[in-house]
């Protein structure tokens, strides 16, 4: 029997989307509104996610994004620390500009998603600095709607979360900007969420019987991450990406084959899959031989580059005008490619699993999440290794594994409650004002048989991992006391 969890939650549809996806528009529990620049489904269904095993308390507190601030409420506002929390996330690390606000008991009071599918068919990709003014031209606007659909305002906010890394530093600084002038001028708590402990964290809010601890595969195009989630904000890295993530490789593979980019590479190579032979291209397993959990697309990318070249293929011609010999060239090479892609991650999340439950006996779930778990055939086979270790595999719905102001709010909530937090920003601040920002910011500490030769160990700008900066909070929390 498969196990898939697959909950329904309240779908965000992006800008351009496929006319093969169906919006639940007739359900009475979701309301949908359009915007100029976005479109939005509000669902007011309240969700039971996992409440924190142990009592809170919010005592001299430390906020982890900085490591070096300390801020404490008063006894009076204890009271703000229920299910009534209402927390607004933001997210700017790429190519979307999203907001969303989350009651503390669930409840997904809005989401909004202002996609950048032009620029990203124009481009070929991300673009930083187009990307960027972008975000600049529309993050009034998707906070603004965030908050009108919510029919709330700043005042009725109990903290603002917004994610500060990894990601791309142009970008992450928009939403960053955005959220301290919310929270300064409404003297609100802010918090800082790293980019990948929110992908996988918002499987919390979706599937209730997701405790800690619990695997997690998180898969993107820019990340490739296999983390043991022992506890919140205590992770153990057991693989990531030495080069290219698979999302990148689903990006190159769909440009150079010519499809549409502006519903993104993956969902375009997949769909071209369906018509070809997964087997008449073949494709090398990348890091065969390496016994670690560690993925690498980059030679794989060459690989399909070559096959292309190989049928003569012009990525210029859209597969909608190729001829039928073409474009069966061209979806033999997507089926071979979407193939030895997947079955990289089927690898590393055996072994993966192996050591996590050395680790942790007790795991029982397992997440995949990110945009590239949207993927279908990446969900069907997974959930093949993941039930054949006795796991159960929990994907957050199409609409929360892509980049999401969702994971953002639900993240900050999680870390709020146990009382990581910032105090609110000044009202105001100087043009040249330093931000925190983290492009490169690890999630955990290695592990150490999970250490590759292969890897490229590029330490210089690296910020100290989320994990790492929680338990140095910690311990001198427990000095001083």
């Amino acid at each position: 029997m498969v196990r898939l969890f697959l909950t329904l939650s309240p779908a965000i549809f992006r800008l351009n989307i496929s006319p093969r996806i169906s919006i639940l528009a007739t359900s009475p529990s979701l309301r949908l509104q359009k915007h100029q620049k976005h479109r939005l489904i509000t669902k007011t269904h309240t969700f039971s996610p996992i409440a924190p095993s142990s009592s809170i308390k919010f005592h001299s507190t430390r906020f982890h994004s900085t490591g070096t601030r300390v801020y404490s409420l008063p006894k009076s506002e204890n009271s703000k620390f229920d299910d009534n929390l209402v927390v607004l996330g933001i997210e700017t690390s790429c190519d979307d500009t999203a907001a969303a606000v989350v009651r503390g008991n669930g409840e997904i009071l809005s989401q909004v998603i202002s996609s950048q599918a032009e620029l990203l068919a124009q481009y070929g990709g991300v673009a930083p600095k187009q990307a960027e003014e972008a975000h600049s031209r529309v993050i009034d606007k998707v906070v603004q709607d965030a908050l009108d659909s919510a029919n709330l305002t700043e005042k009725d906010l109990s903290a603002v979360a917004v994610t500060i890394g990894p990601g791309l530093s142009l970008c992450l600084r928009v939403g960053v900007q955005k959220a301290r002038r919310v929270a300064g001028s409404f003297n609100l708590p802010l918090v800082g969420v790293h980019h990948m402990e929110a992908h996988a964290l918002v499987a919390r809010l979706v599937e209730r019987e997701l405790s800690f601890p619990f695997m997690a595969l998180l898969i993107s195009g820019g990340h490739n991450l296999l983390v043991l989630a022992h506890e919140l904000g205590h992770y153990t890295q057991l693989g990531t990406t030495i080069d290219d993530a698979i999302g990148e490789a689903y990006d190159k593979t769909a440009k150079w084959l010519g499809l549409d980019l502006r519903r993104s590479g993956g969902p375009a190579v997949e769909e071209l899959a369906l018509e070809g032979d997964a087997k008449s291209v073949k494709f090398n397993v990348p890091m065969k031989h390496h016994k670690d959990c560690n993925f690498s697309y980059a030679g794989l990318k060459t690989q399909v580059r070559l096959a292309i070249e190989a049928k003569e293929i012009d990525a210029k011609c859209p597969v909608s005008s190729a001829t039928n010999e073409d474009r069966r060239n061209r979806a033999d090479i997507a089926a071979s490619f979407q193939r030895v892609a997947v079955l990289h991650l089927e690898e590393k999340c055996e072994r993966a699993i192996d050591w996590a439950l050395k680790l942790e006996p007790s795991i029982k779930h397992m997440v995949v999440s990110g945009g590239v778990a949207s993927n279908q055939h990446v969900r069907f086979r997974l959930n093949s290794i993941v039930e054949n270790k006795n796991l159960k595999l929990v994907c957050p719905p199409p609409s929360l594994c892509t980049d999401n102001g969702v994971m953002v709010a639900w993240t900050g909530l999680e870390h709020f409650r146990v009382g990581r937090f910032d105090p609110p920003p000044p009202a105001s601040e100087p043009d040249d004002f330093v931000y925190d920002l983290r492009p490169r910011w690890p999630l955990g500490e290695e592990y150490a048989e999970g250490r590759s030769d292969a890897r490229s160990l590029r330490t210089a700008r690296i910020h100290p991992s989320l994990t790492s900066i929680i338990r140095a909070d910690s311990l001198q929390q427990q000095t001083q006391t």
